[in-house]
């Protein structure tokens, strides 16, 4: 028989201590202001260049409005079919000019900084066409759907010495962007561990084109969660990943509208999980854990959250301002216009969001045939080749 009283007591450098332990779970917990983190969008302190926009479909719905509302100079329109690309000028930018054709738009001297937001199959071209032309771009997501010409298209924005930069939006949602900077800043230490959860419906995707996408939820949605990973873990690679996604009883879209991922790292681990069919009290949470404290950001949605940081010395609630829509859109912009006139590497270049990309693909590639897959060796967005 194990002897009692030594199984019982832990040695005293594995002992906690009890008054910071009931410090920071008890009653009394210590309310402590939250620190001025720099997490909403920043705009260039002159630099108001001439914008042109490639591609006028919904989500420029979003672009638009956040751009008029910062101030920014959108002058040129593109869409093949014009009465969207007139709708957007008379709704936002009156005195903006349309054309269908956009190599007339990037033919003009005047315009630095292109918008491209069509689908990604038809976007390479047209990101090379502008860096040829010496235009910085800022890519809608997902930013390429094979890493190798990705790649390729970095090396030519640092050819032409110009900026190429991704819409990931959900960097400067108001959660999101205050935890990453909270990660930044040390307030949390070393993450051991990251916990993703959002749930809600996406029905409405039944008899609309991403009705037609398999992996929906991993690849069309999911990109945002995966890239929010690379940034809370900076520069830890993750190692290695697996995924799997089902179909929930009910739901009448075709695609699989359950999803849960699983990641490791060196010396942490993160989850992800998605359920796309949550008809009734949908709600979002992400957990961060570091040796230092934990961020805890929750809600019934994405565009407001509750967000709390507990340390040792006790508990920090900020008062969030904005949201994801549309403040999200002014980040990218702003962030793009910002490293352009302070001539650096913008936050959201697209080199980095490779990155994402290849936890995306992996997790992907992971949840078509079961196995978990080493980051970094699936090079393409796998193609479903199952049963649809």
């Amino acid at each position: 028989m194990p002897d009692k009283e030594k199984t019982s007591t832990p040695p005293p450098e594995e002992q906690i201590d009890q008054d910071d332990y009931a410090g920071a779970v008890g009653s009394d917990v210590v309310e402590l202001p939250a620190p001025a983190l720099a997490y909403q969008p920043t705009d260039p302190k002159s630099y108001r260049p001439a914008i042109g926009l490639i591609a006028c479909g919904g989500i420029t719905a979003h672009h638009l409005p956040a751009y008029r509302a910062a101030g920014y100079n959108v002058v040129a329109l593109c869409d093949l079919i014009i009465e969207r690309a007139i709708d957007r000028r008379d709704t936002f930018f009156p005195d903006a000019d349309i054309y269908l054709d956009y190599r007339e738009l990037l033919r003009r001297d005047d315009i630095e900084v292109v918008d491209i937001a069509t689908h990604p199959p038809e976007r390479v071209p047209l990101i090379r066409d502008a860096l040829l032309a010496g235009k910085h771009v800022l890519s809608q997501k997902p930013f390429v759907l094979d890493i190798d010409i990705g790649e390729e298209l970095c090396e030519l924005a640092d050819k032409q010495g110009v900026k190429l930069a991704v819409n990931q939006n959900g960097r400067w949602a108001p959660h999101v962007a205050y935890m990453r900077q909270a990660v930044a800043a040390g307030l949390l230490g070393d993450l051991t561990s990251a916990d993703l959860a959002v749930h809600w419906d996406h029905s409405w995707v039944k008899g609309t084109p991403f009705d037609d996408i398999y992996d929906l939820v991993l690849y069309d949605f999911a990109i945002h969660w995966f890239d929010m990973l690379t940034c809370y873990f900076g520069d830890s690679a993750p190692e290695r990943v697996f995924a799997a996604t089902g179909y929930a009883e009910g739901q009448t879209a075709r695609p699989p509208l359950l999803a849960h991922v699983m990641v490791d790292y060196p010396t942490a681990q993160a989850t992800m999980n998605f359920n796309a069919f949550t008809r009734f009290g949908p709600f979002d949470r992400a957990t961060l854990i570091g040796t230092k404290g934990t961020a805890q950001s929750t809600g019934a949605g994405l565009q407001e959250q509750n967000l709390e940081i507990h340390t040792a010395d006790g508990v920090m609630r900020p008062e969030l301002k904005g949201q994801w829509f549309d403040d999200g859109f002014h980040g990218t912009m702003g962030e793009l216009l910002c490293a352009i006139e302070e001539d650096r590497t913008p936050y959201h270049h697209a080199a980095g969001n490779l990155r994402s990309l290849e936890l995306a693909f992996a997790a992907i590639a992971s949840s078509h045939d079961g196995q978990p897959k080493r980051v970094g060796d699936v090079r393409r967005l796998p193609e479903f080749k199952g049963q649809f």
